[in-house]
């Protein structure tokens, strides 16, 4: 069973919060129910668990808040206008794979983005979606006892210039865009949010049967 919320426009703080929350009790109680949570985080830069933080460049002129967390990869940016997920998944029950699970979270994003007639994909190599050479949407997981937190973060609309304060996931060059950008017209994170969440469970479906 998967249970999804919708949390509106929440900090970062408050959200990493109630995932630990979350994790804790699916640790202690293994029949707790699966929970995605979508939203809009205000606007923060953050960075995983690296030594490396040379993606920040100069962290102390950024326009917005950093804060470092316990999920894989490099700096991205999150703000209004881009649909964060946080899948919180027993993934004991789906393979223990953690290559398999993100190459799943891509596949959800690929199919939410192709109902928009938006054409996107893999990048061979580069975790995350991509249409062509510009990156639509960034991931980074952590995993606790094998219980997934963090997730994705889909450019839905809103300004990318905070993006270029950085080197989003340390990928130098890399141009960012949104969901709105490519398919010709305004979207709202809410109405895409009520959409990803039939695709990923969808999706999961498929996974726990396998």
């Amino acid at each position: 069973m998967l249970s999804i919320r919708w949390l509106g426009r929440v900090t970062f703080s408050d959200a990493l919060a109630l995932q630990e929350e979350i994790v804790a009790r699916k640790t202690a109680e293994p029949s707790a129910p699966d929970e995605l949570l979508l939203l809009e985080h205000e606007p923060v830069y953050t960075i995983g668990r690296t030594p490396d933080q040379s993606s920040l460049r100069d962290a102390g002129a950024l326009p917005h808040p950093v804060v470092q967390t316990n999920r894989g990869g490099q700096a991205t940016y999150h703000g209004p206008g881009q649909l964060v997920g946080y899948p919180i998944l027993d993934l004991r029950v789906r393979g223990q794979d953690l290559h398999r699970y993100l190459r799943s979270l891509e596949d959800v994003l690929i199919a939410l983005a192709g109902e928009y007639g938006v054409d996107a994909g893999r990048s061979e190599g580069q975790t995350g979606v991509w249409i062509g050479r510009k990156k639509i949407a960034s991931i980074g997981v952590g995993v606790r006892r094998w219980i997934s937190m963090h997730g994705f973060a889909l450019n839905v609309g809103g300004d990318l210039a905070a993006f270029r304060a950085i080197t989003p996931c340390g990928i130098a060059g890399v141009e960012m865009t949104s969901l709105s950008r490519e398919c010709g017209r305004e979207l709202t994170v809410r109405e895409v949010a009520d959409r990803v969440g039939g695709h990923f469970q969808a999706h999961d479906s498929v996974a726990l049967a396998v």
